[in-house]
């Protein structure tokens, strides 16, 4: 149940490495504002101050990081995340455009480092104030093809130069993948999936159709 007072629209980008999330996310806020709309983009880790400095943390290659530090790291950017940027775009009215949410840690820190998922959802639920996004994109692309992506286009760190969940095993990104499709399966509702194989033009043109249902353009 979502909580009481929300008046803006709450969408969320999600998917494995390199699917694409980001520039799609680029492209539906310049569309949405392009309509008018009071639109947010915003991103975890990484949507605040201190985002951007636990962002670095969680993904420089450097660093060993134990898997429930990872958890609650990510939980920490969260916690920050809605208090300063999310949870008042939504009593702003605003429409967020946000990659990454609660289905993330699901898929990587539950499905792929094994952590509980039961405890991770009570948390997530928790850090989260109850909001749960109006509508989720998931970017569906196979791991291969993903992580090549990813490398080519990195921006945290030197392109070319894999980041640190990049480097993960193989069969690391293949949990986290199928974590995505199981957690897509039980809120159909709610998380629409789109293959990320398409040209950028098709993928976008299936997130247009999935966002204008949510926000009523005609």
């Amino acid at each position: 149940m979502k909580k009481q007072g929300k008046k803006g629209i709450f969408i969320t980008f999600e998917g494995p490495e390199g699917s694409g999330k980001s520039l799609q996310a680029k492209k539906i806020c310049k569309y949405l504002k392009a309509q008018g709309f009071p639109v947010i983009h915003t991103r975890e880790p990484g949507g605040t101050d201190l985002g951007r400095v636990l962002r670095k943390i969680l993904l420089n290659p450097r660093n060993k990081i134990d898997s429930k530090t990872e958890l609650f790291l990510n939980f920490a950017d969260r916690a920050e995340h809605m208090e300063q940027v999310i949870k008042p775009a939504l009593k702003e009215g605003r429409i967020i455009i946000c990659e990454r949410f609660n289905d993330a840690t699901l898929a990587y820190q539950g499905y792929g480092r094994g952590l509980d998922r039961s405890l991770i959802k009570k948390i997530g639920y928790f850090v989260g104030d109850g909001i749960i996004p109006d509508l989720t994109l998931l970017l569906d692309i196979s791991v291969q093809q993903g992580l090549k992506r990813a490398v080519n286009t990195a921006k945290d760190f030197k392109k070319g130069k894999a980041d640190r969940l990049e480097q993960e095993k193989i069969s690391f990104h293949r949990k986290v993948r199928r974590g995505y499709l199981a957690i897509a399966r039980e809120a159909p509702g709610r998380i629409k999936v789109i293959s990320g194989t398409g040209s950028i033009e098709e993928v976008f043109g299936e997130i247009v159709r999935c966002i204008n249902i949510v926000i009523k353009i005609k």
